[in-house]
């Protein structure tokens, strides 16, 4: 077993067999229970066994939620923060994909936090009410896709509005990250290559948004890079660990540059994950394409640099950037500017000779079928349209007149 650790700012114990030290992570959080939080696939995968077996190793007690849906709802929060209770913990330890990894975030809020979970909607202002009163949390990710492992958000669907909601704030930020090449050997090839693609969308999109962002934009291109190299490697072969490792390494970047920014794509894929049930991965994949040809003339320079790195033909590269701009042709010097007179009107034209008295104007006849509205039925009709509906009231004997 041999491992590395970084921190960027969270600690991160990379390395095959690394959730072999999960038990010594916990207990540098001076942990005593933990709950790990997970779903059905992961307990049927076997991939719990070796992280309870170093827990319990290191003097824990542990207790098993594995009540989250691959797309989370609140329920399932609401749930964990039950189970938490129940078990006494301390501490959580989430264990599994993208959806786990946030339920983990956000149970972890709701232990001292107990306002409704919409409050903390992040397009709202809700992280204004999050603080730092939260257990310790430690984030094993079994996919190489999300980054949530080191993300500051989680993603859940509320039941106040029924769609996939981003809950943020630095202070869910895992407290360590456990990123084991080993627990991801037996995912299948289309999760292996749908929650790929997830990161490289991630990597991508941060890298051609808006703003000035140079370091983003830098772990941005390198997480490209390692898709490019490992992608279809770990897909075609799952045991392939060097691949393995650097799609978690590409998972992990992508998650700490979109704080860039993201796209088109990610707007487009999560309802398709909300309101269909498609996985988030496949959304990405099935959106990029049409996405990324829809900025092609806007960020032309930068997704020439991408199409560089995934072994784009050079040509292809110069028909994004399009044709060289000719340089600017310098202007003639203007001469001094001559001051323009109205032109000059005839005599007789100066002075317009009015008559000196109008016809009488007569009003055109009413519509002899019609008979004039009264003033409250004109002025309430454009109220009974469709998009006013229950804010007409409009009297029954005026609304027919």
């Amino acid at each position: 077993m041999s491992t590395v650790t970084w921190s960027f700012p969270t600690r991160i114990v990379f390395g095959n067999g690394a959730v072999a030290q999960t038990g010594a992570e916990a207990k540098r959080l001076a942990a005593t229970r933990a709950l790990i939080v997970t779903d059905k696939g992961v307990v049927k995968a076997g991939l719990l066994a070796p992280i309870e077996a170093s827990l319990r190793a290191a003097g824990l007690d542990v207790a098993v939620f594995d009540d989250v849906s691959p797309n989370p709802v609140e329920k399932n929060i609401h749930d964990g923060v039950r189970a938490f209770h129940e078990a006494k913990a301390d501490l959580i330890v989430a264990v599994g994909g993208g959806s786990p990894l946030d339920a983990g975030k956000l149970v972890r809020l709701g232990i001292h936090h107990h306002r409704p979970l919409v409050d903390y909607d992040d397009a709202t202002g809700g992280d204004a009410f999050i603080t730092a009163n939260v257990p310790p949390m430690l984030a094993i990710p079994t996919t190489a896709g999300t980054g949530s492992e080191v993300g500051r958000s989680g993603v859940v669907t509320l039941d106040a509005n029924h769609r996939k909601t981003v809950i943020f704030s630095p202070h869910l930020l895992a407290n360590a990250a456990l990123l084991d090449p080993e627990i991801t050997r037996g995912l299948p090839p289309f999760l292996t290559a749908a929650t790929g693609f997830d990161a490289l969308t991630h990597c991508l999109e941060a890298y051609v948004a808006k703003g000035d962002h140079p370091m983003a934009d830098g772990i941005a291109l390198e997480g490209l890079r390692l898709t490019a190299r490992y992608l279809e490697r770990a897909t075609a072969d799952g045991t392939d660990l060097e691949a393995r490792g650097g799609m978690m390494k590409a998972a992990m970047m992508g998650a700490v540059a979109f704080q860039k920014g993201l796209g088109a794509c990610h707007s487009l894929a999560h309802p398709l994950s909300s309101e269909h049930g498609m996985h988030h991965g496949l959304a990405n994949a099935l959106g990029l394409p049409a996405v990324v040809e829809y900025n092609a003339s806007a960020v032309a320079d930068r997704l020439a640099d991408v199409a560089a790195i995934f072994g784009a033909p050079p040509h292809c590269h110069r028909l994004l950037r399009g044709p060289p701009r000719p340089p600017p042709q310098a202007r003639p010097p203007r001469g001094p500017r001559r001051r323009r007179h109205p032109p000059r009107l005839p005599p007789q034209a100066r002075r317009p000779r009015l008559p000196g008295r109008l016809p009488h104007l007569e009003p055109p006849p009413l519509h002899p079928r019609r008979s004039p509205r009264p003033l409250r039925s004109l002025v309430l009709t454009p109220r009974t349209d469709a998009s006013y509906g229950p804010l007409a009231r409009t009297p029954r004997a005026e609304a027919s007149s």
